[in-house]
């Protein structure tokens, strides 16, 4: 029997609550130049007082020295294994179910990029500056119109705006010979380098790629005299997932209260509630308190600690920490049985980008034990944890757990 029947052998329905709260990319690495994280420069006096009847760990998000992308580390949060195929859900069908697009089960998803090409074709900017949400819409209304004039051949394309530079492209085959998802991304993650061609991995994929390049040829023409979005990239080509819900693994009624479109369509694809709520901790605490009565699980979603780590800014990754300890008290007023606190990557301030570091978790609950750490940190989390070191997918046995949702395994 496997880690998921188990559990789903051993859920019982209880009145108790969980919340787990995830701060996006938070966990973070010393260097010399960088001495303290932003955990341990952040003035956090309520997770500080909350220790003493708590207790860390550190979770890994896939497997040790693998790097995640958001999807995979949000579904190991929530359960699943993201190294097994099937539960491996590309970002594009995360982007498009968190935007509340209709898909068949033959669509192919990509999530893409705007971004900022040289004259030479070299990348300047993979994010065409940051550009507003206002701006991205305006460009996609501009790429919608371009492919009610262009021959897309036999395939229908829909073009979908995201937050700021982010958008989604849907490709529907006309006839019947599906699309392939097994295409490559043409993000090569790096500035001064050209994009990447798209490339397909299998045969079949090698011809998706004939059918759907041409059409994007021209979507590209439609941008070369853009000032920031004269270019994107395609990452993610997935369709969608066949997952087993909240409900039926755990026997829990699930609401997500996420402001980003890629996680509202995790939680989507897993079976929860998107609740639409809005992007700071306040905004999610005062969502959460209306729609207290009608879950036992509350996914929470922080993005700003992961943004502030991709930009190198240490400060603001700090103060987004410091604006949910703020927080803390109305959220502990609610009563929560469970209380989680982690990430689902780390995000590095050095690095600007995900890395494979282990991501400190904090845990609070009636049975949870208590150890010797006294703040929420990555060294505390590594040096004093009560709950050790645990693979990601493995945090939803424990806080079932905690929350006396489980039945006793065997006589």
């Amino acid at each position: 029997m496997n880690r998921l029947d188990l559990l789903r052998q051993q859920a019982q329905t209880t009145e108790s609550k969980i919340v787990l709260l995830i701060l996006d990319g938070v966990g973070d690495i010393r260097t010399i130049e960088q001495p303290q994280t932003a955990l341990e420069a952040a003035r956090t006096p309520h997770l500080d007082q909350l220790c003493e009847s708590s207790c860390l760990g550190r979770l890994i998000p896939a497997t040790t020295g693998i790097t995640p992308g958001s999807g995979p580390g949000h579904l190991a949060l929530f359960g699943y294994d993201p190294t097994i195929g099937k539960h491996d859900i590309g970002r594009g069908v995360l982007e498009a179910l968190g935007l509340g697009l209709d898909l068949a089960p033959s669509t192919l998803a990509a999530r893409c990029n705007f971004a900022t090409v040289d004259d030479q074709g070299n990348i300047t900017d993979r994010r065409a500056g940051r550009i507003s949400s206002e701006e991205g819409h305006c460009i996609c209304d501009r790429l919608a119109h371009a492919l009610e004039t262009i021959d897309t051949g036999s395939i229908s394309v829909r073009v979908a705006p995201g937050e700021g530079y982010r958008f989604v492209l849907l490709f529907d085959s006309l006839t019947s010979t599906p699309l392939n998802t097994n295409l490559a991304d043409t993000d090569p993650q790096r500035i001064g380098v050209p994009l990447l061609p798209l490339a397909g991995e299998t045969e079949a994929a090698s011809a998706t790629v004939q059918r759907i390049t041409p059409v994007l040829d021209q979507l590209r023409a439609t941008l070369k005299n853009e000032p920031k979005a004269n270019a994107f990239s395609m990452r993610g080509f997935s369709s969608l997932p066949d997952l087993p819900s909240f409900q039926d693994l755990y026997q829990l009624r699930a609401g997500a209260f996420a402001g980003y479109p890629l996680y509202r369509g995790v939680a989507k694809a897993c079976g929860m509630e998107v609740v639409e709520c809005g992007k700071r901790i306040a905004d999610l605490t005062d969502t959460m308190t209306e729609r207290w009565d009608d879950f036992d699980f509350f996914f929470a979603h922080v993005k700003h600690t992961d943004q502030a780590g991709e930009d190198g800014d240490i400060v603001t990754k700090t103060a987004v920490i410091e604006e949910v300890d703020q927080e803390l008290p109305r959220l502990l007023a609610l009563g929560p049985d469970v209380l989680a606190i982690t990430g689902d990557h780390s995000t590095p301030a050095p690095m600007k980008a995900h890395s494979w570091h282990p991501v400190p978790l904090f845990l609070h609950a009636q049975f949870c034990g208590i150890d010797d750490t006294v703040r929420f940190t990555e060294l505390e989390a590594a040096a004093k944890a009560g709950i050790g070191r645990l693979p990601a997918s493995d945090l939803m046995g424990l806080l079932l757990a905690n929350a006396g949702k489980l039945a006793k395994f065997g006589a």
